[in-house]
Formats: C-alpha cells, sequence, structure tokens
C-alpha cells in the first residue's frame, strides 16, 4: 500500500470510514442517560477485535512525520481528558470493561489544520491547528467529549458491522485509504490507497450518520457538563467554526467536513445551556485555568510553525509587549515568543522572554510547571556557547526539579538534562525512568530516552532492549525483535552472564514473534 498519498499526512477528517445507511433507534436506554434513545451495542465487532483494528491503523500514523509526542502539550490534553474518561464512567456512558481494554491515548499532529478524529479501538487524534485557535479550555473539551462519545457509544464498531461483508482488516485499510484520500482532497487517489480497490463514495464513508452525531453531541454535552467545564463551550466552538467556514473555506477546517454543523446541531446545543445569553466567565473554576490553556495554545501555535519568518515574526511580537502581563492572551504571546526565539537559537530573546514569563508567574499550578518547563527546555535547546551566564546551577536545579516531579513532562526533560550533566543525576533519571515505563509499558518516548541513559553508562544490553521496548510500545514488531535479538547477543557475550536480564529478553523475544505473527495474518 502506498502511504505517500498521505501528502501532508494525517487524517484530515475525523473517525472511521463507513456506510450511512440510515441508523434506526434502539429502545435501550444505557445507564445514565433517561428517557433518551442509543444506538445500540458494537454488533457483531468485539472489543477485541475493534482494539486490534485501532493497533492496526495507529501503527501507521506512528511512522508519520506529523506524527508529535510533546509531553508537555499530552500534559494538558491528559489535564482535560481524564476528567471527561471519569465522568463517563460516572454517568454510565462508558462501561468499565470498556475503559479497561481500550486504548484511550490521544494523538497529536502536527498539522495546522483544524481538526480532530477518533479510531477503533478508543485513539483520538489531535491537530496542533485546533489547540492553537480554541479560546478556552472548555471549547477543546468539547471537542474530545464528543470524540469520546462516539468511541464510547461504539458507533464505530457499529457502521463496520453494517459493512459485515468485509473482514475488519480489510476494513483498517479501507479507512487508511479513504482518510489518504481524503487528505490528498482526492477522491480518485483512494481507488490506489485501498488494499482490493473498493473505494466507493469515500467521502461519505467517512462520515458518521445524523444519528450518531445527534448522540455524540448528547453523550458529549454531559459528560462535559459533568467533569466541571462550562457547556458553552460546546456552542461558542460552534459558533466559532461556524464563522470561520463562511468567511474561509479553502480546506483549513476539515473538522466541519466531517462533523457538519447543521442549524438542528447549533439550536440543540444552545437549548442544552441554562442561561442562553451568558457568556463564558473566565473566572469560572474549572479543571483547566485559562491562564493553562493560553500557555499550551501559544504552544501549539510555535509547534505547528515549519517558517523561520513566521518564527520571526513571534518574537518581534515580544518587543512591542511593554509593560506587566494583564491578561492569559498576552501571558499567551510572551510564551510564544520565547520558544520560538529558543527555535532560532536567539539566546537573549530568550532571556528576555523567560524573565518577563517569571516575572507574570500565574497562581495556576499546572502554568507555573509550564513555565519551569520552558526555563529547561530552552536551555536544552540553546546551543552550549549561548545559554545564560548563570547556567550550571540553574540548570541542574532545573534538571532535579522536573526529575523529581512526578510529571511526565517534567520526567523527561530532566532526563534529557542529566544527560548533559552526568554522574549523579544520570543515575537518578535512570532509575526514576525505570519505574516510569515499568507503570507506563506502552510510554515509546520513555523507553527511547531510558534507551539513551542506558547508552551513555556503557549498558549495551539495557539500551538495546529499552529501544526494543519502545518499538514494541509502537507496535514495530519486526524492528523490535531485530533490537531484542541483538541485546540476547550482546547478554550472552557478556563477561558475567545475567540470566535474569536473559529470562527478561528470552520472554519479549517470544512476545514479539507473536505480534510479528499476528501482523502478517492480518496483511493478508
Amino acid at each position: 500500500m502506498d502511504w505517500n498519498v498521505l501528502r501532508r499526512g494525517w487524517p484530515l477528517l475525523v473517525a472511521a470510514p463507513l456506510w450511512l445507511a440510515p441508523m434506526a433507534w434502539s429502545q435501550t436506554e444505557p445507564p445514565g442517560i433517561r428517557g433518551l434513545p442509543a444506538l445500540g451495542d458494537g454488533g457483531e465487532i468485539s472489543l477485541s477485535d475493534e482494539r486490534r483494528l485501532g493497533n492496526q491503523i495507529v501503527r501507521t500514523l506512528y511512522r508519520h512525520p506529523d506524527y508529535l509526542d510533546d509531553p508537555v502539550l499530552q500534559g494538558y490534553l491528559q489535564a482535560i481528558w481524564q476528567p471527561l474518561v471519569e465522568s463517563a464512567l460516572r454517568r454510565g456512558d462508558m462501561t468499565a470493561d470498556l475503559a479497561e481494554r481500550f486504548a484511550w491515548e490521544i494523538l497529536i499532529s502536527r498539522d495546522r489544520s483544524v481538526n480532530a478524529f477518533a479510531l477503533p479501538g478508543g485513539y483520538l487524534g489531535v491537530h496542533l491547528g485546533l489547540i492553537a485557535i480554541v479560546t478556552t479550555p472548555d471549547e477543546l473539551a468539547s471537542v474530545l467529549a464528543h470524540e469520546l462519545s462516539h468511541v464510547s457509544q461504539r458507533h464505530i464498531a457499529r457502521l463496520i458491522a453494517r459493512n459485515n461483508q468485509q473482514a475488519p482488516w480489510v476494513i483498517g485499510a479501507m479507512i487508511l485509504g479513504a482518510l489518504a484520500a481524503n487528505a490528498a482532497r482526492n477522491v480518485d487517489i483512494a481507488s490506489a490507497a485501498i488494499a482490493g480497490g473498493q473505494a466507493v463514495a469515500i467521502q461519505s464513508q467517512l462520515n458518521f450518520s445524523r444519528d450518531m452525531e445527534r448522540e455524540a453531541d448528547r453523550v458529549g454535552f454531559g459528560i462535559l457538563t459533568d467533569a466541571g467545564f462550562d457547556g458553552m463551550g460546546f456552542v461558542t466552538l460552534f459558533e466559532k467554526l461556524q464563522a470561520a467556514s463562511r468567511l474561509n473555506d479553502d480546506g483549513a477546517f476539515p473538522y466541519l467536513r466531517s462533523h457538519p454543523l447543521t442549524t438542528e446541531r447549533m439550536a440543540d446545543m444552545l437549548a442544552r445551556v441554562p442561561e442562553l445569553g451568558a457568556a463564558p466567565t473566565v473566572a469560572q473554576a474549572g479543571p483547566v485555568s485559562p491562564a493553562y490553556h493560553a500557555l499550551m495554545a501559544a504552544r501549539a501555535r510555535v509547534l505547528s510553525e515549519t517558517s523561520n519568518e513566521r518564527l520571526q515574526s513571534l518574537v518581534a511580537t515580544q518587543r512591542q509587549l511593554n509593560g506587566p502581563v494583564q491578561d492569559v492572551q498576552t501571558l499567551g504571546q510572551r510564551y510564544a515568543a520565547t520558544l520560538a526565539a529558543a527555535r532560532l537559537r536567539d539566546a537573549q530573546s530568550v532571556r528576555d522572554g523567560l524573565r518577563q514569563l517569571q516575572a507574570a508567574m500565574p497562581t495556576d499550578p499546572a502554568a507555573q510547571r509550564t513555565i519551569h518547563w520552558l526555563a529547561l527546555e530552552t536551555r536544552l535547546m540553546l546551543p552550549a556557547d549561548r545559554r545564560m551566564a548563570e547556567e550550571h546551577d540553574v540548570f541542574r536545579a532545573l534538571v532535579l526539579q522536573g526529575l523529581q516531579s512526578g510529571t511526565r513532562a517534567g520526567l523527561l526533560l530532566g532526563a534529557q538534562g542529566a544527560l548533559r550533566l552526568g554522574a549523579e543525576p544520570l543515575s537518578m533519571a535512570t532509575q526514576r525512568l525505570q519505574a516510569w515505563t515499568a507503570l507506563n509499558p506502552r510510554d515509546a518516548l520513555a523507553w527511547q530516552t531510558l534507551a539513551g541513559l542506558h547508552a551513555a553508562q556503557q549498558q549495551a544490553v539495557q539500551a538495546a532492549r529499552a529501544e526494543a521496548e519502545a518499538r514494541l510500545a509502537h507496535f514495530d514488531a519486526q524492528s523490535a525483535l531485530d533490537r531484542l535479538k541483538a541485546a540476547q547477543n550482546l547478554a550472552r557475550q557478556a563477561a558475567q552472564v545475567d540470566h535474569i536480564e536473559l529470562s527478561i529478553l528470552d520472554s519479549r523475544v517470544r512476545d514479539a514473534e507473536a505480534l510479528l505473527r499476528e501482523q502478517h495474518r492480518e496483511s493478508r
């Protein structure tokens, strides 16, 4: 299958493919929702099959250049996502079995277009363009709640089940092919991208049915508000996207094509907000503060930029911001300018930006940590001869703070810093990451970082195994198997053979071989 047709790479449309024959409302009422119809269960597709199908699809996305694992942004998305998942469980909109067996993983794409999508097995995708355009955490939470509802109500499984003539793995190829065709904005490409040549009405296949969209709105709204977010986030986001599509229909808002904002959907959301005329209040306490959101929206804007001219324009903004920070918008602008300056290796602008941000330190702990991590991250990005004069002591303190923080962003940034400091911080970072990966075995970036720490300490066997675990976390069975076998050879050639380590390697080799056999079966 030729994935070069992905061009900009990621699915520009949400969710899964598939077949829009009218769906009848079921009379079954899910727990936690009174007096409202549901669309049924997952039909013939089991939870295990749906999860495996999702794994097959994301294996391709992990390898794409637009895939971004940014620990700082991931921490922000998790701050929104976890309250939504907990709300869905409380309300009965997600079963405990579904919560346990699905991935519930958010993938970030560098794409600047405004989009989010759901895939089988509990995988969701968010484009940087969406994070950058929303003005409140409630608006982003409304998108995630909607996509969560598509998965928790098993819309994808039901759509797949309707086309029961197709094997799930063929359908997986059709999903990726259809997404590729849409990314290129050319339906004809699908015939080349879809294995088996089953390309019919690709655009319509990518859309959920109207009934499913309404159900995702209804369930998502309940999840959103029960999680503590402002329900007006749904309304303001709809209004913003609708206005943008009228003013500029250049394809930058693919979310609108897969989730058309009909008058009916808009009216339904307005009817669910108790006080229609009330605007969202920034003072309202919620899971995520406005300051934290402003910093993360700014980060998304910078990370999506590929042009030095645009980065220089962001840095120039900092020079125009005189006086103290008076609102969260200014705070975000200064964060964006500082990060952009670091990408341009402009040490003086980085110093100025950090000084301004630290003088305007927000009261929210999450926003405070974000600025601390920026201070560490920018020092890692600047060449050694351009770092701050007080580099060593401040840098060491920031590294230790990151390693001791208990957060993924702090730990991974601290580990990168430990590689430069060596000695005691290096050993501490290794211990911390070993503990982290034991609890989070599918954290590929943590495993890759741990591999670098082992290599720096001349621990070749452990480094090779950590690299293999990183590949396994992304379902790259063949690469993982190659590294595991290399680790086995190194372990057997050591002066003192570590039989415990060899036993672990033997077990992981069997796991990788089993995964590789399964992937070969699915590709036939």
